[in-house]
């Protein structure tokens, strides 16, 4: 079906109704939106505001429709089946998006802690970012890589959804942070969250992560605040971090002298850190990250004499 075959009087615009929040009113036809894995839109026209499966793919022009998979595009960016003889309600779901695929498959993934299902064994970059509702040009989307450092997905990349590993996708706005990237995502999201302003860095095969002017407990010591530096070993988030490392020198405000265990001193990024010996052996894989270390360091500053 198509917009020459019926007046532009008697066409309801769904996706106009939405947008403005106006009733959809008794038409000869309704206009939605409808795609296939190219995620580029094109309009359609439909008998009824609450088609079924199969009129949708009909009024698309798809033959026949046994072979296709029908999805809408929820308001949350997220994915809904339909069966061909089940109906959808446009304007009561507030959603005028379809995508269409020819296949009998189904990939799932989460992409921002959305359930998404896809009909394509493969999938880009942008197109990752489009179905999340972000702009291409100032986000990027990461695969997580479980036990290990994400990996950022180009524009023009296809990712295979058929291959193990890839199961989960995010997306955050772009950083200048140099090497950001080498975070697991989900000690980004603390540390954006949070507040801090922080870069990361890569030095000789390590990577260490820099709090900028991080606070210091107040009237504790002589400055007020200092960078903070935590060097990620081999294998984290599973393996645990060791101590933290402050940039200046602390010292305490009572006595002008150091704390006690923070003598050693650590060259990394072109400065000497001032080591603070704090050990811990208790690490919980999965559950403990940054956020850990910070915490650490917080209570190790508070309780330093």
């Amino acid at each position: 079906m198509t917009d020459t075959i019926t007046s532009p009087d008697d066409i309801e615009d769904l996706e106009d109704c939405i947008r403005t929040g106006r009733p959809a009113r008794g038409a000869g036809s309704y206009r939605i939106r409808h795609a296939d894995e190219a995620l580029e839109f094109h309009p359609a026209l439909v008998d009824d505001p609450v088609p079924t499966g199969r009129q949708i793919l009909q009024a698309i022009g798809l033959r026949p429709v046994e072979e296709f998979s029908l999805f809408a595009i929820l308001p949350d960016g997220s994915f809904e089946d339909i069966r061909l003889d089940e109906t959808f309600d446009v304007y009561g779901r507030r959603t005028e998006r379809f995508v269409h695929f020819r296949s009998d498959r189904e990939f799932r993934f989460t992409l921002d802690d959305r359930q998404m299902q896809w009909g394509k064994p493969a999938i880009s970059g942008r197109h990752l970012k489009v179905l999340a509702g972000v702009d291409p040009s100032t986000y990027d989307v990461y695969l997580d890589v479980r036990g290990g450092h994400d990996r950022i997905i180009a524009n023009d990349e296809l990712v295979r959804l058929d291959e193990p590993g890839v199961e989960r996708f995010v997306t955050l706005i772009r950083h200048t942070t140099e090497g950001s990237a080498l975070l697991p995502e989900r000690d980004r999201r603390y540390l954006d969250g949070s507040g801090y302003t922080y870069e990361v860095v890569q030095e000789n095969g390590s990577v260490g992560v820099v709090l900028k002017d991080f606070p210091l407990p107040e009237g504790k010591f002589i400055q007020v605040t200092a960078d903070t530096l935590i060097v990620l070993p081999g294998g984290y988030p599973d393996a645990c971090p060791d101590m933290f490392f402050m940039y200046p020198t602390v010292t305490l405000a009572a006595t002008g002298t150091l704390p006690r265990a923070t003598q050693g001193v650590l060259s990394f990024a072109g400065r000497p850190w001032q080591q603070w010996s704090r050990h811990s052996g208790q690490w919980r894989p999965g559950v403990d990250g940054i956020h850990t270390m910070v915490n650490r360091a917080l209570n190790a500053l508070r309780e330093a004499a």
